[in-house]
């Protein structure tokens, strides 16, 4: 029974204390906004020197005379944060009033950078988003931080390191500074290719962007990994494959390890090659009315037989698109399909071409062309805002756009537009430096030591114009040139081009006199098919002053003594499809062109030249190139004499072994000078090689080759004039000159050189020889 007294007592007191704190005002054991919320009377705003109460108090959830809860206050606490004015933020309740107590963050008062040399501070400031007057934050610049580091990676310097520091001055405000450690710059010190059977790594290497770092690393940026270019070699890797015939060629990895204690990386390369495919049968196949499938067979580019090409696929369809638009069918689609025959490894194409939906370009949207004009993007396209969409143009324009040199980065896509038979075009480009000046140095057999200084703007001022101010010499020549291309002059697809210079070559040892050209021109080019064939019309005009005549010059050379003004028109046609105009290996480069002079002037002739050059890869695998070049000319005075300056002279440049002019008709009682020709005809064979043993970064290749040519029939005005004063022609026959000999190149720090050793091996006794010959030059 006591037990049970003293428990009853126990539940009686408990129960008294709990209604006690029950009834007590501040006593409540339900927190606010539970069983019972409170109500704040008012809205106090405390701490702030620049922001206004009542922009404070709009941040705030929690309205006078309005019930709130805890979670009240933790959204309007979020709230103010999330501003990025504040650097503390408390909200308390007091008398019934709600007092919002904030801390402002300080003003960035400057900013500054330190330790930074490889990127500018122009640079850095347009990297990070702090800027000076806006409020200083944490996060924004932890956030700044990254984004340097961000640059700095992309510059290839993985090391980097930087520390913000904050400096306090009067009024809340602060100097914020970058302290920077660049580091060193983390190259790429191998790229390896893993399951590639049919090209050597070093072949591959070739067709990529990315580069080792070697002897040439303190030249060039492309030893330094970047993510971008390393997706951009994996397209250039497919089309490489694609052209050449593996059309189930695939990319299983393309992986970069950073190596972090020798601060470089290793990129490699997986790849499954596949086998190589001819094209089988080609067909068209139209469904389009009044259009027949044989009359478009014509504009094909793949042939049964030949090696599979992608690229040729492509430009077939562009040439059947367009030519279904000619015919009246603007939204013809082309379609191809292929055909595998994987036991032949061929594989047919058939191209279907049908009546596409009816598809309009609402609007083509240019972004990211803060310099190039607008327009200068968009005449890249075959189609504008309101005709028929098809994606083959588009292809086309992202093509041409790319081979503008003007843009890092161009992307195409297309959205629906306000209505289902509307589309969007929109073009995102990436602008790069198009500007440069550049100086060059090399050395010449003929003229000894040369060097020239130039200005070059590809996109002046953002209109897609080029100009080019350049002046060069040396020991015993001097040049100045200007030259300006309008590529779409009159708002068409035709190109202008203007020059005006002036080249000065002194008496030496290869020229018995002084020769002094000043003049200029200009010339339209018109594309025939694309970007292969291309007609050139153009006019020049230039004086040329012949003085300084060797004592006991030619009879030939005397009457040429002075000034002459010659005025010519000519034309010429041009096909190319060389895969790199500057270092080919596949393709075909052709050029027929001729000059009438006599538009007035002192000149009367009729000139052509030709050229042409065939180059194969033999053996990819070791990087064997074979090349065939065959050129010739012919000149006929119309109504005048010829001077001996209007004929042609050709020497160790065409047909190595011998000087420069030291073949063809000579002059045997005048020392031995050079008369030139009114023909000449040459062919070479040359196979280049990576020379072997050689690591690839030194950049050295060797060739092998043989030269033919001759240059005959001296002016017979000129040669009687000279018989008659007593002189005696020499080689003016057409007597074959060959040649057998070695070349080596070199892609030095101080650009391109070639030194050839040849060794004639059918010449005529008045021939000059040089067994040796060395040219070159760079560009910075």
């Amino acid at each position: 029974m006591r037990i049970i007294s003293k428990l009853f007592r126990v539940s009686v007191v408990t129960l008294a204390l709990l209604g006690a704190a029950a009834m007590s005002p501040g006593g409540s054991v339900n927190p606010v906004g539970t069983a019972e919320a409170a109500v704040a009377r008012a809205i106090v705003v405390k701490g702030n020197a620049r922001v206004e109460d009542e922009t404070v108090r709009a941040y705030v959830t929690v309205k006078p005379g309005r019930a709130y809860g805890a979670s009240d206050i933790d959204e309007s606490i979020k709230a103010l944060f999330a501003t990025g004015l504040f650097a503390d933020v408390r909200i308390v309740p007091q008398g019934g009033n709600l007092v919002v107590t904030v801390t402002e963050n300080p003003i960035i008062n400057r900013i500054s950078f330190e330790g930074n040399k490889k990127l500018s501070d122009e640079a850095l400031t347009g990297v990070i988003q702090s800027k000076p007057r806006s409020m200083l934050t944490r996060a924004r610049i932890q956030s700044d931080v990254q984004r340097i580091l961000e640059a700095y990676r992309r510059s290839g310097r993985f090391r980097a390191t930087v520390e913000p520091k904050i400096i306090d001055r009067s009024s809340n405000r602060s100097d914020l500074v970058f302290e920077i450690n660049e580091g060193d710059k983390t190259g790429v010190e191998r790229i390896t290719f893993i399951g590639n059977k049919s090209f050597s790594d070093g072949r591959l290497r070739d067709v990529i962007r990315t580069r080792q770092s070697g002897f040439l690393s303190w030249l060039r940026t492309t030893d330094i990994y970047d993510p971008d270019r390393l997706n951009a070699d994996q397209e250039l890797l497919r089309r490489y494959y694609y052209k050449h015939g593996y059309a189930d060629f695939r990319i299983v990895s393309a992986v970069a390890d950073l190596d972090r204690e020798q601060n470089v990386f290793y990129v490699t390369f997986t790849v499954e090659e596949g086998e190589q495919y001819t094209f089988g049968d080609v067909e068209v196949i139209s469904s389009l009315q009044g259009v027949d499938d044989e009359s478009l067979k014509s504009y094909l580019r793949t042939e049964p037989g030949d090696t599979y090409n992608s690229e040729a696929v492509e430009k077939t369809l562009e040439d059947l698109t367009i030519e279904a638009a000619n015919r009246g069918y603007a939204f013809a689609q082309v379609r191809p399909r292929g055909d595998r025959d994987y036991e032949n490894h061929t594989i047919g194409i058939s191209y279907y071409i049908e009546e596409g939906p009816r598809v309009y370009v609402e609007r083509i949207n240019i972004r990211g062309n803060d310099r190039t004009r607008d327009y200068v993007i968009r005449r890249e396209f075959d189609i504008a805002e309101g005709d028929a969409y098809n994606r083959v143009l588009i292809d086309k324009a992202e093509r041409r756009l790319k081979n503008l040199r003007f843009f890092k980065n161009v992307s195409i896509t297309s959205e629906r537009g306000s209505a289902p038979d509307r589309v969007v075009v929109n073009v995102n480009v990436e602008e790069e430096s198009t500007g440069e000046v550049s100086f060059g140095i090399g050395y010449s057999t003929s003229d000894g030591v040369i060097g020239d200084i130039s200005i070059t703007e590809r996109n002046f001022l953002g209109r897609g114009q080029y100009v080019r101010v350049g002046i060069g010499g040396g020991s015993d020549k001097r040049t100045y040139d200007f030259n300006f291309t309008e590529p779409y002059f009159l708002g068409r697809r035709i190109s202008l081009s203007l020059e005006a210079y002036q080249h000065v070559y002194e008496n030496n040892s290869v020229r018995d006199y002084d020769q002094k050209e000043t003049g200029g021109g200009f010339g339209f080019g018109l594309p025939l098919r694309d970007d292969e064939l291309k007609l050139n019309l153009f006019y020049k005009i230039y004086q040329t002053k012949i003085s300084n005549l060797d004592p006991g010059a030619s009879q030939i050379l005397a009457d040429a003594e002075g000034e002459r003004l010659t005025s010519l028109v000519g034309y010429s046609l041009v096909y190319n499809t060389l895969d790199d105009n500057s270092n080919p290996r596949d393709g075909i480069y052709a050029k027929f062109q001729q000059e009438f002079a006599g538009v007035g002037g002192d000149a009367r002739y009729l000139k052509t030249t030709v050229e042409g050059r065939y180059y194969q890869e033999l053996i990819p695998d070791w990087g064997l190139v074979g090349m065939l070049k065959g050129t010739g000319g012919s000149i006929h005075g119309i109504g005048k004499r010829l001077q001996f300056t209007d004929q042609f002279f050709i020497g160790g440049e065409t047909i190595r072994g011998f000087e420069t002019s030291g073949i063809g008709p000579r002059d045997i009682g005048s020392g031995d000078e050079a008369l030139g020709g009114t023909y000449y005809a040459a062919v070479t064979a040359e196979a280049t090689f990576p020379f072997p043993g050689v690591p690839e970064e030194f950049g050295l290749a060797g060739a092998v080759f043989v030269d033919a040519g001759s240059l005959w029939g001296l002016d017979n005005d000129l040669k009687n004039r000279a018989l008659k004063s007593g002189s005696k022609i020499g080689a003016d026959d057409f007597d074959l000159r060959a040649s057998v000999g070695f070349g080596l190149m070199w892609k030095s720090p101080f650009g391109p050189l070639r030194a050839d050793i040849a060794v004639p091996v059918m010449k005529n006794d008045a021939d000059e020889t040089q067994i040796f010959r060395i040219g070159g030059g760079t560009r910075f």
